[in-house]
């Protein structure tokens, strides 16, 4: 059995940097949400459950906002490959980072996967990738939420998140897990 690290509720986590498909690097320590920072890694453009998945996001990226929620969506995928994302997906509503190394992606506890040929959407996996995470983090940078896959299948249904966040600010509710 081989070590992982592990985010623990109420601590901050490791710094994470990636460039932005728009220009720029975005910063895990630089982000500045009133509320909360939405941190969602997606394996990559070879994903067709992570483009629909990516599309809900981006359908309630509005309302996260108006929560006072930052959102960032990132990956390891290439420059290339995150252009085509941006560019075919239509997610127009979402910041979109890319380039995460792996190394990283391990240190904030994501599984690895290695490539498995052309998937259904007839894009090439890439070597090495992230699997899926969602993190959402305080203004502090502690960690509040997370929630990590081995798999595209069964993630956390974030159409739920805006009531979420409503009754989390309301409630004053904390964190979990850290014990």
């Amino acid at each position: 059995m081989t070590h992982r690290d592990i985010l623990i509720p109420r601590q901050k986590a490791p710094d994470l940097s990636a460039k932005i498909v728009c220009g720029g690097t975005w910063r895990l320590s630089e982000a500045r949400a009133q509320n909360f920072t939405l941190v969602v890694f997606y394996r990559g453009l070879h994903c067709p459950i992570c483009r629909g998945y990516l599309a809900k996001l981006n359908g309630i990226a509005g309302d996260l906002a108006e929560r006072g929620v930052k959102t960032i969506v990132l990956s390891t995928d290439s420059s290339d490959r995150a252009q085509r994302v941006r560019d075919e997906w239509d997610l127009d509503e979402l910041t979109l980072g890319y380039g995460v190394s792996i190394a990283a992606a391990r240190s904030w506890g994501l599984f690895i996967s290695t490539g498995n040929g052309t998937t259904s959407m007839g894009v090439e996996e890439p070597v090495l990738f992230a699997e899926p995470g969602v993190f959402l983090f305080r203004p502090d940078g502690t960690l509040y939420f997370s929630n990590i896959q081995t798999m595209p299948f069964a993630r956390p249904d974030l159409t739920t998140l805006p009531g979420a966040i409503d009754f989390v600010l309301k409630k004053n509710y904390p964190a979990r897990g850290e014990a």
